[in-house]
Parts: structure tokens; sequence; C-alpha cells
């Protein structure tokens, strides 16, 4: 067996130039881990800000200096190739996807995690890319609503940057949950966007959704464009401002909100929740991918070895849904 696989490595912060493709050891699974070999990752603008190690604030996690884990990369979709002696939960030959988060390594052809991890075995009905591609976006979607947002039947939702990779996954969870679900996005995605489910469709190239009269019980911005003071007019009474993007502005806002019983600026690092609850989320949207009430949007797919190209078109901030990197070439099957 090769001892040896290809990868994507980064020594220090930097530009989409930083990285770098290299044949490195291939990691061994210790007694409770797995070796899962790769067929798909994806990239996010969560990606492209790990990798600039900006805000500084990530750098607690990802490394002061240079990042910890010198191959970076988040999601993973692929097949278990080996299994530690004692590992109980899965098989070698399984399908499985999952999340590696702060421990990163999925910008390669292998990945080791602990049975114990985030992982479980994929849909039957996706294929690799799909199943990699719906991770990201819906796992940070979901607490975002279901815990901080406290959705529910009847509540009004607004839904900012509803086209990229969380936005698609946020409007079909919204639906699922029974909002009334509105969505801002530009021209060129409005349709896509009402076919995900939105009641509502707003061109931000035409309306601003601050004058329209409207008020919303959430207010999801999911591209971080938007602030706290921005929006706190057309929130309801009781309502939430929530972001997965942290800056300044909305660690101010949700500092002066914080013991307010009003309206209130929301952000959580998703990311770095126990293990036990993003479990429970991904099997629940497993059950929703299984039953088609999810589904992912993929904009483009790439190749290991073009994973520059992907981070600067993620950076440019139009990309559609998710943007995968087919790393065995499944998708030219």
């Amino acid at each position: 067996m090769t001892t040896s696989m290809n990868a994507i490595i980064a020594t220090g912060y930097g530009s989409a130039d930083v990285y770098e493709y290299r044949s490195v050891v291939k990691p061994i699974p210790e007694p409770n881990e797995i070796l899962v070999k790769i067929h798909a990752t994806s990239v996010t603008k969560a990606h492209t800000m790990m990798r600039t190690g900006y805000p500084l604030i990530g750098r607690l996690v990802m490394g002061l200096f240079k990042p910890k884990n010198p191959i970076s990369g988040t999601d993973f979709a692929g097949e278990i190739v080996a299994i530690g002696k004692d590992v109980k939960k899965f098989s070698v030959g399984e399908k499985v996807f999952g999340s590696t988060d702060e421990d990163g390594g999925t910008y390669a052809e292998y990945v080791k995690v602990n049975q114990n991890g985030v992982i479980l075995s994929m849909p039957d009905n996706l294929n690799y890319v799909q199943a990699t591609a719906v991770i990201d976006g819906a796992s940070t979607a979901l607490p975002f609503l279901q815990e901080l947002g406290k959705i529910s039947e009847g509540s009004s939702i607004l839904i900012n940057g509803a086209s990229g990779s969380i936005g698609t996954a946020a409007v079909q969870l919204a639906k699922y949950f029974r909002a009334e679900v509105t969505g801002v996005c530009s021209t060129s995605n409005v349709e896509m966007v009402k076919c995900k489910g939105a009641d509502h469709v707003i061109d931000y190239t035409k309306e601003d959704f601050t004058q329209n009269g409207k008020k919303y019980d959430i207010i999801f911005d999911t591209v971080g464009k938007s602030s706290f003071n921005a929006v706190k007019d057309v929130l309801s009474e009781n309502g939430v401002y929530m972001s997965p993007v942290l800056g300044l502005r909305l660690m101010t806002d949700m500092i002066k909100t914080s013991r307010s019983e009003g309206k209130r600026a929301i952000f959580s690092a998703t990311g770095l929740r126990k293990v036990t609850d993003k479990l429970i989320d991904f099997y629940f949207l497993r059950e929703l991918l299984e039953n088609g009430e999810l589904s992912p949007v993929i904009d483009r797919i790439y190749q290991l070895p073009q994973l520059s190209e992907a981070h600067r078109y993620v950076e440019k901030g139009h990309k559609k849904g998710n943007v995968v990197i087919d790393i065995t070439g499944e998708a030219n099957d």
C-alpha cells in the first residue's frame, strides 16, 4: 500500500498563492481512528478567511503565526479504506461524509478521523460531490435557525445572501420549519432562490429590504453585508439579527444587546460546538437529504490542483450555492 498522498499545503497565512500541491506522507489511523479516501471536499467563504488568518481572533484556534495543520479544508465525502483495531462503528468500504472543523486536513487524498467524531454514513441518494456540497452550509444554518433564532411555524425570516452555500440551505431549512421566508439576492439568482422554496425574493440591486415597511422576527445575514443598526427598525419587537461573519461591529452590537429583552444581535462559531451537538444536527440533516427535503446547490467543480483558483473564485463573492473540489474525478465519470 502506498505511503504517500497528494495534498495542498499552506505553511503560512496569505493569498490563494500560498497553497502548494505536494506529495506528503499519508496518515496512518490510530486504534480509534478511520482512514477515509476523500472523493470530494468544498471551498467556502469561511475557508478563504481561514487561509488569510483574518479576522485575527480566528488564529486563537487555527494557529497564531501559521496554521497548526498545513493541510486545510474541513468537510469530506469519501470511502473508508482502513480502520484502527478499536473501531466498532464503521467498516472498510463504507461511504461516509462529515466534518473535521478546526482540525482541517481535507484538502488531500486521505484524512484520518476519530470514529467518535463528526462522521456518518452517506445518504444513498447522493453521490460524493453532492454530499460534501451540503455539509458546510446546512451545518451552519441549522443551529443558527433552530438554536439561536428559535425558528418555528409562522416565524417571519429574511435571509440575506440567500443564494450562497449557507443561504440556499437556510431557505430550505426555514421552509421545513414552516416559516415565512424572504430571500435577498442578486437578479441572476432570483429564480433559483424561489425554486428552493422562498415565499418572497428581493433583488437587492432593485430594492432595499429595510425600506419596504415589512418587519421580520429573524434576519439571518449569511454574508455579513448588513448590520444590526441598519436592520433594527425592520426587526419585530423581540427580533434577532444573526450572522456567522464576525467583525468588530457585530461584536459591539452583541455586547450592547446581550442583556436586552428586545431586539438582539447574535453570532456563533458553529464549527466549535460540541461533537455530540454536531452529530445530532448531521443525523437530522441526513434524514432531510434522504427524504428530498434538502438538496445541495453546486456552482462550480474544481480538481485538487486547482484549489487556488477555486479560492479566488469564492473570494469574488458571487458563487451560487457551493464550490466543490472533486478529488477523484467523480464528476467527470
